[in-house]
């Protein structure tokens, strides 16, 4: 496990999510430059924003529907398409390209990481040039680092993963923009033996640049009726992946800490979580928060919690928080039992929940939404699938 309080690394975790803003997928050649102790030597590279490709993202909650590809790819205008298949799966330990120990959680626990499979035919012209090598070796059984995730684990290339009894050798090491900002990228064969199986969304290349509400009307056509469909055109969302409207597990780590766990039985509304105790202890607390009363969530989060709370106060306006309804909960989301809950890591929290059902319209007031999302909260009545009494960190407030 790595700890990951937000004083020591907000400034490279916030600047690493500015760039990815201006980079859209396959926007550069990067190599396989290795990540950990081996990295430091390094020069650091110049940063270049060239031409960004006409790649667009496409996602649908809970996952792609069955044939997605096929029809994607047969719709006017698309030169091509490739899904992504991600989920949360089980890290048992890693090992260093020399063989040394580097993660080994506690005996009954296992570290979660987001890990994609490709097929890396049709993945192939959606990397740079330079980068396309690597997938001969993903083919073969090894995997891709993001960056984020081979800071985060120390390892670079040539270091082992292990998930069970499934062992993954890193090949390489790509920018976090050009991965979706998953931790870990392998094919869809070796995916399927260590439990990622949804394809979560998709890359698609036309020949001429539509708009937005152009392809959008498209794919709509092409998904169940009623299935709402996110599209995201070049430059308009710092990773493409499903979920894009909060950060992804990876950066979340960095910013708040990684923890081990294990899982318990998925039920009907999301299966809850085990986490490991010292974690929970090292970034866990209850304090009194203004308005809200007694808060259990991450100690990380409580300045910026009650500097928003503060100002609901200063403004006459806490009359507009009628209940609040917890923010650390480890669980999976209530939609998926392969995505973790971000009131996991305790970054996120619910309030006014009558009238803002996970599903339904909200009803929160404009008021109390602007004022928390200044402090850096982003609203749940703003995603794809609305749900209007969550709240959950996003970025540091404004100075």
């Amino acid at each position: 496990m790595r700890p990951g309080p937000l004083a020591r690394v907000i400034a490279s975790g916030i600047l690493g999510f500015g760039v990815g803003a201006v980079l859209t997928l396959a926007s550069q050649g990067s190599g396989a430059t290795p990540a950990g102790p081996e990295a430091r030597s390094l020069a650091p590279s110049p940063i270049t924003v060239p031409e960004p490709p006409a790649t667009f993202l496409a996602w649908t909650p809970g996952g792609l529907p069955r044939g997605f590809a096929d029809r994607a790819t047969a719709l006017p205008g698309i030169r091509r398409v490739t899904v992504v298949r991600s989920d949360t799966t089980w890290l048992t330990r890693s090992f260093s390209a020399t063989g040394e120990l580097v993660d080994d959680p506690r005996a009954g626990f296992a570290i979660p990481l987001e890990v994609a499979g490709i097929d890396t035919k049709s993945y192939a012209p959606f990397l740079p040039p330079a980068d396309r090598g690597l997938l001969v070796s993903v083919a073969n059984g090894q995997g891709i680092l993001g960056e984020s995730s081979a800071r985060l684990r120390g390892l670079g290339t040539g270091g082992v993963l292990e998930f069970g009894g499934v062992r993954i050798t890193v090949a390489g090491i790509l920018p976090d923009e050009l991965v979706g900002a998953n931790e870990l990228v392998v094919s869809r064969r070796v995916g399927a033996r260590i439990g990622v199986t949804t394809d979560r969304y998709a890359l698609l290349q036309p020949r001429a640049l539509p708009s937005d509400r152009r392809l959008t009307r498209a794919l709509e056509r092409i998904v169940p009726a009623g299935l709402p469909v996110r599209v995201r055109a070049p430059g308009e969302t710092p990773y493409f992946r499903q979920g894009d409207a909060v950060l992804p597990p990876v950066k979340i780590k960095e910013l708040f800490g990684e923890f081990a766990a294990k899982p318990e039985p998925p039920t009907h509304n999301g299966g809850a979580l085990v986490l490991d105790p010292a974690w929970i202890g090292a970034h866990i607390a209850t304090e009194r928060v203004p308005i809200l009363g007694r808060v259990r969530c991450n100690i990380a989060l409580f300045p910026q919690l009650r500097g928003a709370m503060r100002t609901l106060q200063q403004r006459g306006l806490a009359r507009l928080i009628h209940t609040y309804h917890g923010c650390f909960v480890p669980r999976y989301t209530r939609t998926s039992s392969s995505i973790i809950s971000h009131h996991t890591w305790g970054i996120a929290f619910d309030i006014n929940l009558a009238g803002n059902q996970l599903g339904d319209r909200p009803h929160q007031d404009p008021r109390l939404v602007r004022i928390l999302e200044r402090w850096g909260f982003v609203w749940g009545g703003t995603f794809i699938v609305p749900d209007g009494n969550h709240f959950e960190y996003h970025r540091p407030p404004p100075r």
